[in-house]
Order: C-alpha cells, then sequence, then structure tokens
C-alpha cells in the first residue's frame, strides 16, 4: 500500500516558513521594548547635541559680548555663508569707519556688530603718536605675523581728515624692495649673507659708472649682510644685472604679491612693478632706487611678516566677528595663509640681513638704546628702511618695515611705518617704529 507523504516535497521550505513565523512573533513581542529603547537613544542624542551647540557657541565668543546685545548667541544664522558675509563687507567704505575693537554697519536696513582685531591701546598710542610728528602724511600697520591679525591700522594727514594711506599704493616702494631682491639673490645665485661683494662710490647714489662688473682700483669690499644693512644701491644693482636678470626678478616680486591682488576685508590697492630689459633699468629696480614701484603701507608689513614668519605669509584680517541685531554670531574669521615666497632657509637668511639693519646699518643710532632695554634682551629685531623724494623734491617718502620676536611668542610682531615729509623733516619713520616697537613690547 502507498502511503503519501505530504511533506516529502517542500520539507527544508516549509521548515523555513515556520522558523521565520516564530521569529516574526518574537519580534512582535520585544517591539514595545526596541521602541521604547530607540526613543530613548535619540533623546539623549538631541540632549547631547543641543547642549553641546551652545557649549561652543558660548566659548566662541572669548567671553566678548557686544553691548546692545542681551544674551549669548546660540547658533550660526545659516542664511549667511562667511562667503556672502566677507562680499558684504569687502564693499563697505573703510574710510567712513571709526574703527575700534568693534564698531557697527548697516546691512539690509539692519544693523551688525563687528568685532575687529584692532589692540585698541596701540592703535590709540599709535594715532597719538602720528598727531605729533610733524609730518605731512604717515601710515602705519601693525599686525601679528604667525596669523595675520591686524592689531593697527592708523593714518594722519596734516590739515584734515586723511584717506585711508594704509590701503593705498601709490608711494615708491624705494629701498624695501630689496628685501625681494636679496630674497632672489639667497635662493636662486647662491648668495649667503657672508658672501664678499664689491662696490664704487657712494652707498646711496646709483650711477652707471657704480655698475661695471669688474671692480676698479678704488672699491671697497664689504658683506652682503653688511651691504644690505647700510642699503648699498650700486650692490643690489649689480646683483639685478649679473646675477637675477628680469625673469627672476618678476617672478620673485609676483612671489611676494607685487602685480597681484591681496585678499583683504576691505579693498587693498595692488602694488606694481615693472622690470625692464636694460641693465640701468634693472639695477634701478633691484635697489628700488626708482619711483615706479609702488606699494601700501598693508602690503610693506607683509613684507617683514614673511621673514618673521619663516617665508609664509598669512592672509591680513581686520574683521573677526560679526552680531546680528538679535545677537546671532554671523561671521567668523579664520587664519588663512597668503602664500609661501620663500623658504624657511632662505627666510632664516633674511633675518640675519634685517637683523643688521638694526644692529650696524640704518637703523643703528635710533635703536641702539632700545638694544640696551632689558626688556628687549630677550627680543628678535629685524628692519629695513627706504628713502626716496618724489619727482619735484617736494616731498620725502620715508619707509621702515621690522619685526619684532619675544622668545616666548606672546607678542609676535610686523610693522610698516611711512611717513611722508614736506619741506622741513618730521620724526623719522624708523623712529616712529622704535616707539611703536617699544610700546607693544612693554605695554
Amino acid at each position: 500500500m502507498y502511503i503519501k507523504n505530504h511533506y516529502s516535497s517542500g520539507w527544508r521550505d516549509y521548515q523555513g516558513k515556520l522558523k521565520r513565523e516564530e521569529r516574526r512573533k518574537a519580534f512582535l513581542k520585544k517591539l514595545p521594548v526596541v521602541a521604547l529603547y530607540s526613543g530613548s537613544c535619540l533623546l539623549v542624542l538631541f540632549f547631547v547635541f543641543y547642549a553641546g551647540s551652545r557649549i561652543l557657541g558660548y566659548l566662541s565668543l572669548d567671553g566678548y559680548s557686544p553691548l546692545h546685545i542681551q544674551k549669548t548667541p546660540d547658533i550660526i544664522n545659516e542664511k549667511t555663508s562667511e562667503q556672502d558675509l566677507s562680499f558684504e563687507l569687502k564693499d563697505l567704505d573703510l574710510d567712513s569707519l571709526n574703527l575700534s575693537d568693534h564698531f557697527f554697519v548697516q546691512r539690509d536696513g539692519a544693523r551688525l556688530t563687528v568685532q575687529s582685531s584692532l589692540d585698541t591701546a596701540l592703535q590709540d598710542y599709535i594715532l597719538s603718536l602720528l598727531k605729533r610728528s610733524r609730518t605731512v602724511k604717515a601710515a602705519v600697520v601693525a599686525l601679528n605675523p604667525t596669523d595675520g591679525r591686524i592689531l593697527a591700522m592708523a593714518n594722519y594727514e596734516k590739515g584734515g581728515k586723511a584717506d585711508n594711506l594704509c590701503a593705498k599704493a601709490v608711494y615708491p616702494a624705494a629701498s624695501l624692495f630689496k628685501i625681494i631682491s636679496a630674497a632672489a639673490a639667497l635662493e636662486t645665485a647662491g648668495f649667503t649673507p657672508d658672501r664678499t661683494v664689491i662696490f664704487t662710490g657712494g652707498k646711496h647714489t646709483l650711477y652707471k659708472s657704480q655698475l661695471k662688473k669688474k671692480a676698479g682700483p678704488y672699491a671697497t669690499k664689504t658683506s652682503f649682510t653688511k651691504a644690505f644693512g647700510s642699503s648699498i644701491n650700486s650692490v643690489f644693482g649689480k646683483i639685478g644685472i649679473y646675477d637675477l636678470g628680469r625673469t627672476v626678478m618678476t617672478e620673485y616680486a609676483e612671489r611676494f604679491f607685487f602685480n597681484r591682488v591681496i585678499p583683504f576685508d576691505f579693498p587693498v590697492e595692488q602694488s606694481t612693478v615693472n622690470v625692464p630689459d636694460d641693465d640701468y633699468g634693472l639695477a634701478e629696480i633691484a635697489s628700488g632706487f626708482n619711483r615706479v614701484t609702488l606699494i601700501s603701507p598693508l602690503h610693506a608689513a607683509l613684507l617683514a611678516s614673511a621673514v618673521a614668519n619663516k617665508g609664509t605669509i598669512m592672509a591680513p584680517r581686520l574683521i573677526d566677528r560679526v552680531f546680528s541685531e538679535s545677537g546671532e554670531l554671523l561671521y567668523q574669521s579664520r587664519p588663512g595663509m597668503l602664500g609661501s615666497p620663500i623658504s624657511r632657509g632662505t627666510a632664516k637668511g633674511l633675518k640675519m640681513l634685517m637683523q643688521d639693519t638694526i644692529l650696524n646699518g640704518t637703523c643703528r643710532k635710533r635703536f641702539r638704546a632700545l638694544r640696551r632695554n632689558r626688556a628687549f634682551r630677550d627680543v628678535e629685531l629685524g628692519a629695513k628702511t627706504g628713502t626716496i623724494n618724489d619727482k619735484s623734491d617736494k616731498f620725502k617718502y620715508d619707509w621702515f618695515t621690522a619685526y619684532a620676536i619675544p622668545r616666548d611668542g606672546a607678542k609676535d610682531l610686523s610693522i610698516a611705518v611711512l611717513s611722508v615729509h614736506g619741506e622741513k623733516l618730521g620724526i623719522r619713520a624708523s623712529e616712529l617704529g622704535r616707539y611703536i616697537i617699544k610700546y607693544y613690547i612693554t605695554m
């Protein structure tokens, strides 16, 4: 007799079906517990995220609370990106602002509170100093070379309110351009600080007779360091002709942001240089003995900052934070690198050259007392000066750019000072710079 087996053909399928049914029933029994557990986890995560964001928002303010803000901002406004707000800030007229640690601007009918990076004590001191400088015009930019924060941006014009001179590139760079020529010589032409160089005639003249490659019987030997510190024009003129040439000089000028836009919170005029092909033109550009290479005080401060910061220029920034009327944090700046025009080794060599300007060169007399000050025993100082008259000899453009680096790194400083003198000389730029450096380091 044949007995039919109901499970012989689909046994595995049937067993699988039974197991799936058992798992389904077990899951349904546990579902309330799983739902309760999941809900609790989501609630905890939400609380942690909310509390964390409040704490971070509070810490980011570093204790700063604008006068009209009644509560600590909780969130960053998602409707306004940093790029959009930065673009709008660039359109503001810096001349119309009363620069301080915070000020107010209008945007879309609302008043924003802008917190700046300015050191108000330093800013006020410089403004007071410039008013007593007996100059026709003067401008100072001081910044931290390690992060690009503008510590002071001040200018003065005799007889009235000054435009924002710090951002105008209408002043001959003069011997400040020797920083670029020296950098190119160290990095591409095998120069070292102790290399022997030869010159004839005066230190601060530039005649074609001084530019002959072969040394004459009345030539003077000196080191590359002392030629920089004393700002000997013919040495750098010959370097431009015989060691660098038009291509290298143009490249290094652009590395240091000549003929290029310098990104900043407000518009900065473009510093310009046009390197010619002829020998004497090369000599003029390399030595800075010309009136067509133009630079702004802000850019001049960046030249010193590249040396102080081991070859890297940090992007300058004046705007630190921006708050809405309701207290929301709309914008916060962050340090950014502008470029690295030279290597660390080249920056180290340039430091030696700029230090000689203080020790034995054009700043020796004015900085002698400061170097003996106990507060400056552990402060590294380096500088470059530059002086040239305008075409009519009516005005004298007087430059000083420098760095001061305390050993503890607490108050790193790069500074540029421009003094424009008229018929009578006012306080020289290097002397104004010495006052400012002393005040900032010791205050």
